[in-house]
């Protein structure tokens, strides 16, 4: 829990430094700078608070469990609800060709209820013991018959201490007189067996059938193909899980888990071997003719070895151009025995021989570049061939891969209803397991993919849903899982703090416009108030520029209208002077009288 917290105030640390740096871009006054271990301390508080906030969550909701009840008719329906193994047989033969110590199915089964159940109720059956065979049987109300009709077979299984080696599969036990569930064992004949099984990483999901040669009349075992699917965490998540096999008259199948499908196919062409055997099968009498050349290739019978080809080079020489380094030791071995060895007290020469003390590396080699006789170093010969080998060129007289003849498959049939098997009479779990605690609960066996389906909801549908309620989110799983592996806690920083911090530090670190108050008092002008200035007189330059244009094109109105003015003056004065010079003229002028 220390780490937890540790990482949320880790979180609140880098967001405050964060904020800090931005808010040391915008404000440069120093009595303004943030206290870092305040916030931190007031951080700290609010986690604690928030801690005893949400250390008590709310109720998860209360699923009631019911046992379910079969919608329609069934084969076979148990939910082990009523407490008891009534109606269930346990084995009590021994297993041929195994030690006595260990041959014994004395493997204990119990009805109890699941371990950290949410559902008080509802019960199971419960491998208990370990490293021991199990058996355990219960006979259906009545045979199934592989007619018109599918058959489905349904059940859950929980590996409560996960699963070492072991299985967790059911076999439908075939109908035949000499069947004996008090007697069941692993040779017992079975019809199908199905379910999960695993040892060492091997992660299985059985489907096998015995199908009956109708010729030989013998049973030979057919496996579905492998899933495809992930099936790992079917064995180690520890939820219960159902498992579900629906087989069809039309010879499909389909394997589901948790009401997915997983496997899906035809036994007619996905069931290995086949169920039908080929028509043709190679002749076991036909030989290979002794003169039949399957070489594709062959030495060139003509090739001949060049003179100058030396087979016996040696790969490596000396190399002619070392030369010796300086300060080498030639006169100090390399090993020297130990001069602060001792020899044993209980050392006796004459069953041990002579006492020697042990090697160590000569300390007066560790100066030098080395000891003992110098050596040219090996080079590759540039000289070397090998052998000589004769090229390869293609054979004329090949061919091809020798194969025997076809010849009619003796044994051949053709079986185009694999799904009428043979009939079954019961259900049992004939297992050994290496780890204890397997729980099995709600078997169903009918035709009908509906029951089958509100069975699973009232049965494995109800787990489900109390698990779920039961579960924290995710940020409390990751929690629960950093608890149990504390090295998540440095994944989470790295995932969740380093993307944040560096966005909070990319998004919150531009720099606002500063208002002409919060300038320094200095001199030297502020790089953004100079860029401001620098806008400002660019717009009142343009702005001068306009206003001395307009005043341009007044002056010229004006002064054309004062040319006007000067030339209307000009010719007034020049009418009153003409005017003037016409009025004193002597042939306009009166007569004087005395």
């Amino acid at each position: 829990m220390e780490l937890k917290w540790l990482l949320y105030v880790t979180l609140l640390a880098l967001g405050i430094l964060a904020a800090q740096a931005h808010d040391m871009d915008e404000d440069n006054d120093a009595d303004d700078v943030v206290d870092i271990e305040d916030d931190l301390d007031d951080g700290i508080e609010e986690v604690e608070e928030s801690k005893s906030e949400t250390s008590s969550p709310p109720p998860a909701p209360k699923v009631t469990y019911r046992p379910p009840v079969p919608t329609g008719e069934v084969y076979f329906a148990e939910s082990f609800d009523k407490g008891t193994l009534d109606g269930w047989i346990l084995s009590r033969a021994k297993k041929d060709d195994t030690d006595d110590e260990i041959a014994k199915y004395d493997g204990k089964w119990e009805v109890q209820d699941m371990k950290d159940t949410k559902l008080p109720g509802d019960k199971g059956l419960v491998l208990v013991t370990r490293a021991k065979h199990h058996a355990i049987s219960s006979k259906l109300s009545k045979p199934f018959v592989f007619d018109t009709k599918p058959l489905i077979i349904q059940y859950e299984v929980n590996f409560q201490n996960g699963i070492e080696c072991g299985g967790a599969y059911v076999k439908l036990l075939s109908k035949t007189p000499e069947l004996n569930l008090d007697q069941f064992h692993d040779k017992t004949p079975y019809t199908i067996m199905f379910g999960p099984d695993k040892c060492g990483e091997d992660y299985k999901l059985h489907f096998i059938f015995r199908h009956k040669n109708p010729k030989t009349g013998k049973y030979e075992e057919k496996h579905a193909k492998r899933p495809d699917a992930d099936l790992k965490s079917y064995f180690t998540d520890k939820k219960t899980h159902l498992y579900t096999l629906v087989l069809n008259p039309d010879n499909s199948f389909e394997i589901l888990v948790d009401q997915t499908v997983v496997n899906s196919g035809n036994l007619l062409n996905d069931m290995s071997p086949p169920v039908n055997p080929p028509r043709e099968i190679e002749d076991p009498n036909d030989q290979k003719p002794e003169d039949w050349d399957e070489r594709p290739k062959i030495p060139d019978p003509d090739a001949v070895k060049p003179d100058d080809w030396d087979e016996d080079a040696p790969a490596k020489i000396a190399d002619e151009n070392a030369v010796k380094p300086e300060g080498w030791l030639d006169d100090e071995p390399e090993y020297v025995a130990d001069p602060d060895a001792e020899k044993p007290e209980d050392w006796d020469e004459d069953m041990d021989g002579e006492w020697e003390a042990p090697q160590i590396a000569n300390p007066k080699c560790e100066a030098a570049p080395g000891c003992g006789t110098w050596q040219r170093p090996m080079i590759d010969n540039p000289n070397y061939k090998g052998k000589w080998k004769p090229p390869m060129i293609d054979n004329v007289n090949y061919q091809g891969i020798w194969k025997p003849r076809k010849i009619p498959n003796p044994d051949f049939f053709e079986d185009l209803e694999p799904f009428k098997m043979t009939p079954f009479t019961a259900v049992g779990l004939e297992l050994w397991s290496m780890t204890s605690d397997i729980f099995f609960d709600n078997f169903i066996i009918c035709t009908e993919r509906a029951v089958a389906d509100d069975w699973a909801n009232d049965g494995w549908g109800l787990k489900k849903a109390a698990d779920g309620a039961a579960e924290p989110g995710v940020v409390g799983q990751m929690m629960a899982a950093a608890e149990e592996r504390p090295w998540l806690w440095v994944v989470y920083i790295l995932t969740v703090a380093l993307p944040v911090f560096l966005v909070v530090l990319f998004c919150c670190s531009g720099k606002k416009q500063p208002s002409a108050a919060e300038y320094k008092k200095t001199d030297a002008p502020q790089p953004d108030v100079m860029d401001d200035e620098k806008e400002e007189e660019k717009d009142k330059g343009e702005k001068e520029e306009e206003e001395e244009e307009e005043a341009n094109e007044e002056k010229l109105g004006s002064a054309s209208q004062e040319e006007e003015e000067e030339e209307e003056e000009d010719d007034r004065k020049r009418a009153s002077e003409e005017e003037e010079t016409v009025n004193r003229s002597p042939r306009n002028r009166k007569p004087r009288k005395d």
